[in-house]
């Protein structure tokens, strides 16, 4: 199998992104709180509803495109869908990183660009 460590990625970035996205839509309500109180002394701190469901859709939509890669790497060793997972989810990433940064949170920053790096080798290994 050619694809093995394109298909380890994508199905690390959809366990990442799809768990993440289904807490946030269970406890909607603990996590919008938790995320005032860490962003309450930043500029974004009234707009922590909208941009949860920002991160939301975007988590969601690169767990089910690096789904969709999986199944179409083995279906047929196309890689368009893996490719795009993982776009998704090296953007949605940036943004996390951006809150982090903005909240001045550098250890959750830290997490973050662990993160990262497996993102952006699925964007290299599927381009």
């Amino acid at each position: 199998m050619n694809n093995t460590a394109s298909i380890l990625i994508l199905v690390f970035l959809a366990v990442t992104f799809l768990q993440s996205g289904y807490d946030k839509v269970i406890d909607w309500q603990g996590n919008v709180g938790w995320l005032k109180g860490h962003f309450e002394k930043t500029f974004i701190k009234n707009s922590v509803p909208l941009s949860l469901m920002l991160i939301l859709v975007l988590e969601i939509v690169a767990g089910i495109l690096c789904v969709a890669g999986i199944i179409q790497m083995l279906m047929n060793k196309g890689t368009t869908f893996g490719f795009y997972g993982s776009v998704v989810s090296a953007v949605t990433l940036i943004f996390l990183l951006f809150g982090q940064r903005i909240a001045k949170d550098y250890d959750g920053a830290r997490t973050i660009a662990i993160y990262f790096v497996p993102a952006v080798l699925g964007v290299f290994f599927m381009q």
